[in-house]
């Protein structure tokens, strides 16, 4: 027997169930019956109900520190719908490291499956054999998602699982870029984090480019009103409730206040833009 044939599979999972219901808790109960050995890793159930985007930065942001696997992701308003709102079930697999998603194709997965290069293989497993039985209208979560999450943690191939599908036929999730126009960075809000820490949709070599170097004081222009931050490295490089931008754990920039909270004190919120220019 190797040592990787020891190592139990591994079901990552991310949604906006929250913890107060059962919802989190009966789909690892459903994953157990199906995979007993998988061991399942809760990336955060706490993403902003219904808020696609915000599930599908927060995948894309975690993915390339997860464990091969399956990576379950549930953030699904429309589930059941019919006609023009109409979703897939899907699964897909991704071109570099072989990772497989598990979801709603409504964009949630295509972000994270973009970082490592696209989509190799897809199915649809709307009518998956691995779906429990009878399917919940409004728990695919448990009914669709998991089982199958769980079949193919426990070695089910994808084409088992579904009905193929070309990876053009997929949901794109369409996130602002961030330009550089008129000597000036004009970025827009991703999300704020737990501590009002505000993540743009800007690289630290955008900033660069707009010729900023450490210590500089940089213009942040918001819904007309002008604050000051420095481009620092780091929290404590600046005093306590000052503004700055550093590029953050994930490569992007973002606004935060030591000790405080960069959302408060821009009023800026998801979609807000921010114009980015040399003090």
């Amino acid at each position: 027997m190797t040592l990787a044939s020891t190592i139990p599979p591994v079901i990552t999972f991310l949604s906006d169930y929250g913890r107060s219901d059962e919802f989190v808790g009966v789909c690892h109960g459903v994953i157990a019956r199906r995979c007993p050995t998988a061991r399942v890793i809760d990336v955060t159930h706490a993403v902003p109900s219904h808020d696609v985007r915000a599930g599908a930065i927060l995948l894309r942001t975690a993915l390339p520190y997860l464990p091969s696997g399956v990576h379950l992701a549930v953030v699904d308003p429309g589930v059941s719908a019919v006609g023009p709102h109409a979703r897939r079930a899907v699964a897909l697999r991704t071109v570099e490291h072989g990772h497989v998603l598990v979801g709603p194709d409504n964009g949630l997965l295509m972000p994270a499956a973009e970082r490592l290069a696209g989509v190799a293989e897809a199915v649809d497993i709307g009518e998956s054999s691995e779906r429990l039985q009878p399917v919940s209208r409004t728990f695919h979560g448990r009914d669709i998602f998991a089982p199958v999450a769980a079949a193919l943690a426990a070695g089910e191939p994808l084409a088992a699982v579904g009905e193929p599908l070309e990876p053009e036929q997929l949901r794109r999730m369409g996130i602002p870029v961030a330009q550089i126009r008129d000597g000036a960075l004009r970025a827009h809000v991703l999300r704020s984090d737990t501590f009002g820490n505000l993540i743009l949709n800007a690289s630290n070599e955008q900033l660069l480019d707009l010729g900023a170097r450490l210590g500089d004081a940089l213009s942040i222009v918001h819904e007309g009103t002008r604050h000051t931050a420095s481009y620092a490295a780091t929290f404590a490089d600046v005093t306590p409730g000052e503004l700055l931008i550093y590029e953050d754990a994930q490569q992007m920039v973002s606004l935060a206040v030591n000790r405080g909270s960069g959302a408060k004190l821009l009023g800026a919120d998801q979609d807000d833009e921010l114009v980015v220019r040399p003090a």
